[in-house]
């Protein structure tokens, strides 16, 4: 059975780092256990309640997304098994499906995102300024509305709990050096292009999303972390697309704009979530990896309200 899993604890492996939504587990000296949870964070605060089979659609979306990828960037895959790191069955039951072997890699300080409609903060950012991070735009645009190019608008990373700050590409040039920070863009530029065709094609505008970037030994530029999914995106229902309008979504925008109606400061701790707005949010996930990839997991029949139990749950 697929738990719904809000903190995963490994016996076998030294925990590294526990991010907003990914538990980091050690695997040797080169490796990195990456075991993607069902937390969901909101304006950076990682929300006390699970969104049930998260974890396991966000490491299914990305899969898909490296193989479909890889021609253009190589990625932090690692051809080992997870039997192979976690060979106890019981304890490699509890993160089936949300796990991934990757290689250890030397992560780059800044978060790739790449635009291509006019919404969140680029949409505030172009009001005060006619511009999106210093990037000047035709006046006269509506709220969602298709920019004429996908644009690059890096940010710094920040931790959990503080907030990104968008920079322009002057100072990621800085951070990064400028022949990072250009590949680092026009990889960018070039998997947003080709992801949102097919995406298109399948009923799905990508309005925005991010990408993070590492350094293998050698210097190499190495995709990480998640790509495309849910989290790391706005995916726009095609069918519905109006400009002008705030639009609906397979994401978790869902999530901010129902905590947009509560009177909290968006500080930790976060609120909890109606049983409602996690069921459908579950739904939308699901329903995006269904659209993009063609597929349905046997395991979406276990995602539907709030089956399996919670490892270690914030209350």
């Amino acid at each position: 059975m697929l738990d719904v899993l809000y903190e995963s604890k490994l016996e076998s492996l030294p925990l590294v780092a526990r991010g907003k939504v990914r538990d980091v587990y050690a695997v040797g000296e080169d490796h990195l256990l990456i075991v993607t949870t069902d937390r969901l964070s909101a304006f950076d605060v990682v929300l006390p309640d699970p969104i049930p089979c998260k974890g396991a659609v966000l490491t299914a979306v990305s899969g898909f997304w490296f193989e479909r990828t890889a021609h253009l960037v190589p990625n932090h895959l690692a051809d080992i098994p997870l039997e192979a790191v976690l060979p106890d069955p019981a304890e490699r039951d509890r993160v089936e499906g949300r796990a991934v072997v990757v290689r250890r890699l030397q992560a780059l300080p800044v978060e790739a995102i790449v635009r291509g409609y006019l919404i969140g903060s680029g949409w505030k950012d172009y009001q005060r300024s006619g511009s999106v991070c210093g990037i000047e735009l035709p006046p006269g645009l509506q709220l969602a509305d298709r920019l004429p190019e996908p644009l690059f608008t890096p940010s710094t990373k920040a931790a959990v709990g503080d907030h990104d700050e968008n920079i322009d590409f002057a100072r990621a040039e800085a951070l990064l050096g400028a022949d990072v920070a250009a590949r680092v863009r026009d990889l960018s530029l070039a998997i947003y292009r080709e992801a949102a065709d097919w995406a298109l094609q399948r009923g799905i505008i990508i309005a925005d999303t991010k990408f993070e970037f590492g350094l293998d030994a050698n210097g190499r530029v190495v995709l990480i972390d998640e790509i495309l999914t849910p989290d790391s995106s706005r995916f726009w229902p095609a069918e519905s697309y109006r400009p002008g309008i705030s639009q609906p979504s397979f994401d978790k925008q869902f999530v901010r704009d129902y905590l947009e109606t509560l009177e909290w400061d968006k500080t930790p701790p976060g609120p909890h979530l109606p049983a409602d707005i996690i069921g459908r949010t579950a739904q939308k996930y699901r329903e995006a990896l269904q659209r993009l990839t063609g597929t349905t997991p046997s395991w979406f029949s276990l995602c539907d309200g709030r089956n399996g139990h919670r490892v270690n749950s914030v209350t």
